[in-house]
């Protein structure tokens, strides 16, 4: 099957899936059932072995959602590898990451869920180490060995519960007080979500394609991890270190809007901004409110994916550019791009009647509502200020400000397939927030609040998109410690990578240098070798001086007689 044939197929399949996995959910939500499949593959001490898939409203509506995105990518991912020999391999593994999602989202059964699970970071380490350059495979690396964590958490999880006589953690999740357990499904969902301290994978894993970061890196991998939490969400609540794990995920957001906001490369700005937005869904769904973090998982995933493919298509112009710096005046030659751009944009700060102010103006309404802390309060509002702000920060540096990029830099605009799915994103972050409202909070619930608590988030965004405009004008490139610590995560990559190298394994370094690069090369590899052609040398002079050797050997054997 040819590379286009292959990529439309794929797109039909996964549009008409997407289709009727939403008639699925809203026909759900209408007539308030699920249906729930088991399969008994076999029984251990009286603790059954189940396959068990799971069909209600959030599954079949996150289902339609991951599919919808999938069908966009891979339409859009024909025309931006057209040129990629490889690009069928690259569609079967796209596939292989829906499919392992989709066994994700359908499971409510531990061990059916650790099939979805491990088969998303395999897969998502094949997608991150594509281009096979060094960046693609150290990228991986810590992608993959982050991830384990979580997937040794989840089979921790699922030995555990052993002691329930079964894997199936619907049927009894409201009874079990487990608080163990609570914080291996946390520690999972923080290192799928990328949360403090496990955040450094995310911008390191921008190294794979640009269609894979719109689907993995927006509605796949990392809301797995809140997806699953979303799961648990009755256990979570009850847990003793609750607020801690709070605190981490407003750090989160505060660490990543700083980090975005210092940031030239164009996919780390994104990958930082969504890494933001996963510490808000954290955080409200640790509050009490797991329908609120859903619903913005879900809009995220839809305006999220769109401003990936938008930074795609600006790449693929300047032959594979990522800095920022390197653009400007792009509404003169890429104007539907910038346009499609800057509406995702928008949502994304919560401009009013976008789908993004949805699901922000009613996380923070219901946080203000609620009894909460002061300091998490702040720091949320900081959050949503320093998000308008690297938004207003990026749209400058494309648009507002002189031609930098290169002298014979082509650049041009068709309606193609990559448009055309940019496009259609782009209707759904116009429309999803209102309409997933109407669909998921069908009863009213009316929020008292001032006027000032009400507009509050609308201040903030605006003032952030003001102030974005006013800073970004005066470009400082001078280093400083407090710009490297804020720019570097917080250092968290170095931790993650240079310190566990050089301080916790500083011992099995120096047994290494020693013992196997050391004496054990000298005496071993090394030894053998030199000991093999001394002989092989010996052997070769013996052979070639026949008559000496007879002689030597005659006089030798004559004085042993005489002596005896």
């Amino acid at each position: 099957m040819t590379s286009n044939k292959l990529n439309m197929y794929m797109f039909l399949v996964l549009m008409f899936l997407s289709i009727l996995m939403f008639i699925m959910s809203i026909n759900m939500i209408m007539y308030e059932y699920s249906l729930m499949m088991e399969w008994n593959i076999m029984s251990i001490n009286s603790c059954n072995m189940l396959m068990t898939l799971i069909f209600d409203f959030m599954s079949t509506m996150f289902l339609s959602t991951v599919m919808f995105i999938s069908s966009m990518v891979i339409l859009y991912s024909g025309e931006y590898m057209s040129s990629d020999k490889t690009i069928n391999r690259f569609i079967y593994i796209v596939m292989m990451f829906v499919i392992s999602m989709m066994m994700l989202i359908i499971s409510p059964n531990m061990i059916s869920i650790i099939i979805g699970w491990d088969g998303l970071g395999l897969v998502s380490y094949c997608l991150v180490i594509y281009y096979q350059n060094t960046s693609s495979n150290n990228a991986g690396m810590l992608t993959a060995l982050m991830n384990r964590i979580g997937d040794v958490a989840i089979l921790m999880s699922i030995a555990w519960m052993m002691n329930f006589g079964s894997w199936n953690f619907c049927s009894f999740i409201d009874k079990m007080d487990m608080n163990h357990m609570s914080m291996l499904i946390v520690l999972a969902g923080f290192t799928k979500s990328a949360q403090i301290p496990f955040s450094s994978w995310l911008p390191a894993a921008m190294a794979a394609p640009t269609p894979v970061s719109a689907l993995v890196h927006s509605s796949t991998l990392v809301t797995a991890g809140v997806y699953l939490m979303i799961r648990f969400s009755n256990m979570i609540q009850d847990m003793s270190l609750i607020n801690m794990f709070m605190l981490l995920s407003v750090m989160t957001m505060i660490m990543s809007g700083i980090g975005a906001n210092l940031e030239f490369d164009l996919k780390k700005i994104i990958a930082l901004s969504t890494l933001s937005q996963l510490g808000i869904m954290m955080m409200i769904l640790m509050f009490g409110f797991p329908m609120l973090s859903f619903f913005h998982l879900i809009i995220h995933a839809l305006f999220k994916a769109s401003l990936f493919l938008c930074a795609g298509m600006i790449i693929h112009g300047f032959n594979n550019n990522q800095d920022i710096r390197m653009m400007g005046c792009l509404c003169y030659q890429m104007p539907m791009t910038m346009t499609l751009m800057n509406i995702a944009n928008l949502s994304l700060c919560g401009i009013p009647f976008m789908s993004g102010f949805y699901s922000k103006d009613l996380i923070m309404e219901s946080m203000c509502f609620n009894n909460i802390n002061f300091a998490i309060m702040t720091l949320m509002y900081i959050g949503i200020g320093l998000t308008s702000f690297y938004s207003m920060r990026l749209s400058f540096f494309l648009m507002l400000t002189n031609h930098n990029y290169n002298s014979f830099t082509s650049l041009s605009e068709t309606f193609n397939n990559m448009v055309k799915s940019v496009l259609t994103l782009n209707i759904y972050s116009i429309i999803s927030g209102s309409m997933f409202m109407w669909l998921m909070f069908n009863q009213t619930h009316i929020l008292l609040l001032s006027v000032e608590a009400k507009l509050m988030t609308l201040i903030l965004s605006l003032y952030g998109i003001w102030m974005g405009y006013e800073l970004s004008m005066i470009l400082n490139s001078k280093n400083s410690l407090t710009k490297e610590f804020s720019g570097s995560m917080w250092f968290m990559k170095q931790i993650s990578t240079f310190h566990n190298q050089a301080i916790m394994l500083k011992s099995s370094l120096m047994f290494q240098k020693s013992i196997d690069q050391g004496w054990g090369e000298d005496y071993e590899a090394q030894g053998i070798i030199n000991l093999l052609n001394k002989m092989k040398t010996f052997n070769i002079k013996i052979t070639e001086n026949n008559f000496k050797i007879q002689m030597v050997s005659f006089l030798f054997w004559m004085m042993i007689i005489y002596l005896i």
